[in-house]
């Protein structure tokens, strides 16, 4: 009907007996929610009130007793049909063991007052709008929608609020979304996966007794399932396909979805080099690091070929045992290649190029907390990937503990439901349903660009590894197991009893693949006969910082200092503001200043102009922790955003700065995920305070300080800790810098705590030059907090035009007489600025040299030997920091310093004792203790005036 074109009153007089209740229904649910009825319903429903819709009930046509009967049937059958999709999954045959209670008792016809007869007498599309199937009955619709919601696939929309999806996905589900609609050809290219799957496992299984693999098997259709889910993608533009998974059927993926040749497989279970066994075509493409990593652990990256997808490249992430911390990576990954970062501006987005799949396990995906961490990245502009398709892959049970121990919810997949992410319910046994399941979740991903999760319910043959035996733990559920045919086993009897393939056919696939795995591992055995094991040594470094020139020419920075200072005429910043950004516009004179954030905002224009882009992500990292940095700057009256960075003349690349959510663990992920797919951005990420990165430890630990050493994956990462004790307690004084100096080996990473906002400037351009280098790695930064705007640490114009990065800065350079110095005293950051205020005259200090290790990790011990040597009548050499004694550097520089200090003098330790909490939370005991350390420092006649701790 056409709404528009009828009388309001004539339309509603041909509602009368079932079809006026109908109408009713449609009314009181469009109040609730007007998007819950259909278009031409709700025109008709705006142009009307409720005192007009209650006069028109009363002037309707009488309606007699049975009418008024009819009309309640019909209302309790528009809710039985809604049950049905809500809570079919209660009485869904999804669990392969057949050990779970299924719940039918929301399609009891009395519940609502009804029978078949009754639903015989009512019209199908009360219960179904689907008129392609051609029902008649109310009746026929009721057993059609039960069929759809209660078989081996169940579906969870409820929690989906936005109509037009939820509309858009029950539209797909009834829609005839059938097993038939899968064409013969892929039904039988599926079972010849599950073969390949299976006989995969079987043979690692008998050929190497004992060793771990993680089997799959229980969930071999996870497989089949990523095949479908990349093809689709591949066809709907998708040039990049991330993929991160834990350890469980990891093998079979590497095979199978990632082409990683049986040879090479084999070759690390005979602990075999298997560099000689990577094919010569190049479409492996495998990056070891010298210490390695388990077999189960690595990734891979694989071109893909064929007529739809040749450009099309899909990467299975290295990861480690935190199963669920690489989800966060992927997502980096994906966005990495989704930004277009080559002109200035932020980064355009383009979604349909990359998509990420998350396969994850049954207990982690509730158990973990960075799942709900990554999963609150999905729909915010600075990490939005277009929607991640999510796999858990069900075994029901997690290592030996079973669901109700592990889990306080119904369903591994209900975290889920927080983020409206539509999930699928889907038996691993029956592959036309997993296939359908795939199809729609590609879809829908495609639509809407949003996240959709797959609950692949299966079991797991096997213990945890196969060396577990599982029948200790859980005898019941392995009694099953034992006696449960696999899947290739039941889709195969399916498809030779539909006449699908024969006997022949499938003695034909088997021969296939045993004869492919019995000739991949002839080849390993010959060449590992006679292997010698040796010890993998790390590869030597070039001294690239040293070739390198971060100095820029005065007028080129006064150029862009000025363009900073320029906003649109109409753009009203708030004035306190105003005034303090434009104090920078005599920064770059000759007698001005330029502190520690103008000189990282000119740092970062001038790597914009060289060509290479930047991302800065953090907790209020567009204004700044401390209210310094102000690269968005908001108009107070209109709300709207203004970047300065993003109008300097010269920009050749992008600028994208973000705030995160109040995630640590997450968002560090993410952010290594992206430099490590985008080289040559300049990645930094900062905590809101230093010590914020405790609740990333594991991104730290197993990522960024591993990776190279594990898998060869580079990572140009930026960290930037605050750090320092301005006596505020202390949660939010120290940046650990312990545990970084702790990790730091074979140049892993570069650690600085600097005193000089020119030093700044100058790592950050050596850094961004670094990027495309072999010789790269992570630069983590303890930055400050109260130094930022301290005179001291401020720096003149010459010494960005002039100067470049020094791993040590001397406090006292062409006045120091170096035969009157009888104490060197070495620091790092803030304690440095705090000796520096305390020293008014220099004269009376000719007896002290004060050196600041700016570069901590790697150790300058060249340049700190050099130093040594000048002062030729030291008699005494002082460690001072800040930190207490079993924090911060001194653990790490005690014996190094010690390595190279003149015949006779070992360093001294100036500062707290061991404690258990960073710092004193009360500020006076803070300022005591501080200025007992500095007593010490400067007074000649005491050695170690405060004794170690």
């Amino acid at each position: 009907m056409k709404r528009k074109s009828i009388e309001k009153g004539d339309f509603l007089n041909d509602f009368s007996g079932p079809n006026l209740g109908y109408l009713i229904d449609q009314f009181e649910r469009y109040k609730e929610e007007p998007l819950s009825v259909e278009e031409e319903m709700r025109v008709l429903f705006e142009e009307m009130n409720e005192a007009d819709f209650s006069d028109f009930t009363k002037t309707a046509p009488t309606v007699s007793e049975p009418d008024s009967a009819q009309q309640k049937k019909m209302i309790s059958a528009v809710k039985l049909a809604d049950n049905i999709r809500t809570y079919g999954h209660l009485a869904a045959t999804i669990y392969p063991l057949g050990n779970h209670k299924l719940d039918q008792t929301h399609f009891e016809l009395g519940k609502y007052g009804l029978n078949e007869k009754d639903l015989e007498r009512l019209p199908a599309e009360i219960l179904s709008s689907n008129n392609a199937l051609a029902m008649k009955t109310a009746l026929e619709a009721y057993q059609f929608l039960k069929e759809v919601y209660t078989q081996s696939i169940a579906y969870e929309l409820d929690h989906v609020h936005a109509v037009e999806e939820k509309n858009w996905l029950i539209g797909k589900i009834e829609a005839n979304r059938n097993k038939s609609s899968i064409s013969e050809i892929k039904r039988v290219k599926t079972l010849k996966r599950l073969y390949e799957v299976e006989e995969f496992e079987r043979f690692l299984h008998k050929t190497f007794v004992g060793q771990k693999r993680f089997s799959i098997e229980g969930l071999d259709m996870m497989v089949p399932i990523i095949d479908e889910i990349i093809s689709d993608a591949v066809l709907n533009g998708a040039e990049y396909l991330n993929i991160g998974m834990a350890h469980r059927g990891r093998l079979n993926v590497l095979a199978h979805v990632l082409g990683k040749p049986y040879e090479m497989i084999f070759a690390e279970f005979q602990h075999a080099p298997n560099k000689d066994l990577v094919p010569s075509e190049g479409s492996i493409g495998i990056n070891f690091g010298w210490t390695g990593d388990v077999k189960y652990h690595l990734g891979l990256n694989r071109q893909l070929s064929g007529e739809n997808a040749v450009k099309a490249k899909v990467s299975l992430a290295n990861n480690p045992s935190h199963l669920e911390y690489v989800g966060a990576v992927v997502e980096g990954f994906t966005r990495a290649v989704q930004d277009e970062r080559i002109n200035p501006g932020y980064p355009v987005e383009n979604n349909k190029s990359a998509l990420a799949i998350l396969i994850h396990g049954d207990a982690a995906f509730p158990g973990e907390g960075i799942v709900p961490e990554t999963l609150n990245l999905s729909r915010l502009k600075g990490y939005r990937t277009g929607g991640t398709i999510h796999i858990i892959a069900n075994n029901t049970i997690g290592f030996t503990t079973e669901s109700e121990d592990s889990r306080s919810t119904r369903y591994a997949s209900d975290l889920a439901k927080g983020f409206e992410i539509p999930i699928i319910h889907v038996n691993a046994d029956d592959p036309d349903a997993c296939l359908q399941a795939a199809s729609l979740a590609a879809e829908y991903r495609a639509v809407f660009q949003k996240d959709f999760l797959i609950d692949l319910v299966g079991y797991r043959r096997f213990g945890h590894n196969e060396m577990d035996e599982p029948m200790s733990t859980s005898p019941q559920m392995y009694t099953i197991i034992q006696q449960h045919a696999t899947v290739k086993e039941i889709y195969a009897k399916r498809l030779e009893k539909e006449g699908i393939v024969s006997a022949g056919d499938l003695a034909e696939i088997e021969k296939e693949i045993h004869e492919k795995l019995e000739a991949a591992i002839r080849k390993v055995s010959m060449i590992s006969k006679d292997t010698e094991i040796k010890i993998p040594e790390p590869p030597v470094f070039k001294k690239e910082e040293a070739s390198i020139i971060t100095k820029v020419p005065l007028e080129k920075l006064q150029k862009i200092n000025k363009e900073l200072l320029v906003w649109p005429k109409d753009f009203n910043v708030f004035n306190k503001l105003e005034k303090i950004l434009n104090r920078r516009a005599e920064a770059l004179n000759e007698r001005g200043k330029v502190d520690w954030a103008l000189a990282e905002t000119l740092a970062f224009a001038s790597i914009l102009t060289d060509g290479t882009p930047i991302r800065l992500s953090g907790q209020d990292s567009e204004r700044g922790t401390f209210a310094q940095r102000n690269l968005v700057l908001h108009d107070y009256k209109t709300g709207a955003t203004f970047s300065p960075l993003h109008q300097i003349s010269d920009a050749k690349a992008s600028f994208a700065v973000y705030n995160s959510p109040l995630t640590e663990a997450a968002v560090v992920g993410f952010e290594y995920g992206y430099t490590v797919f985008s080289p040559e951005t300049l990645v930094i990420w900062e905590a809101q305070y230093g010590d914020f990165a405790n609740a990333a430890q594991v991104i730290f630990d197993q990522f960024i300080a591993a990776g190279m050493a594990k898998w060869g994956q580079k990572s140009g990462l930026v960290v930037l800790l605050p750090h320092g004790y301005e006596g505020q307690g202390p949660e939010h004084s120290s940046g650990r810098l312990e545990r970084f100096l702790q990790s730091a080996a074979e140049k892993n990473w570069t650690i600085a705590n600097l005193t000089s906002a020119a030093q700044y400037f100058h790592i950050l351009r050596r850094q961004a030059a670094m990027l495309t280098k072999e010789e790269v790695r992570p630069l983590i930064i303890m930055s400050p907090k109260s130094l930022l705007r301290n005179p001291l640490v401020a720096s003149g114009g010459t010494e960005f035009s002039d100067g470049e990065f020094k791993p040590i800065l001397e406090q006292f350079t062409a006045s120091r007489d170096c035969d009157k110095v009888e104490r060197i005293v070495l620091c790092s950051g803030k304690i440095a600025i705090d000796i520096a205020e305390q020293i008014k005259d220099e004269s009376q200090f000719e007896w002290l040299q004060v050196l600041r290790l700016e570069e901590i990790y790697p150790f300058p011990t060249n340049i700190l030997k050099e130093m040594f040597e000048k002062c030729r009548n030291v008699k005494e050499i002082f460690w001072v920091q800040e930190e207490p004694k079993n924090m911060g550097a001194w653990n790490f520089v005690e014996p190094r310093i010690n390595g190279i200090s003149p015949t006779g003098i070992r360093v001294d330790y100036v500062g707290r004792r061991r404690r258990s909490s960073p710092a004193e939370g009360e500020p006076n005991v803070h300022k005591l203790g501080q200025s007992k350390i500095l007593n010490a420092v400067l007074t000649r006649a005491e050695k170690g005036g405060v004794k170690n701790g």
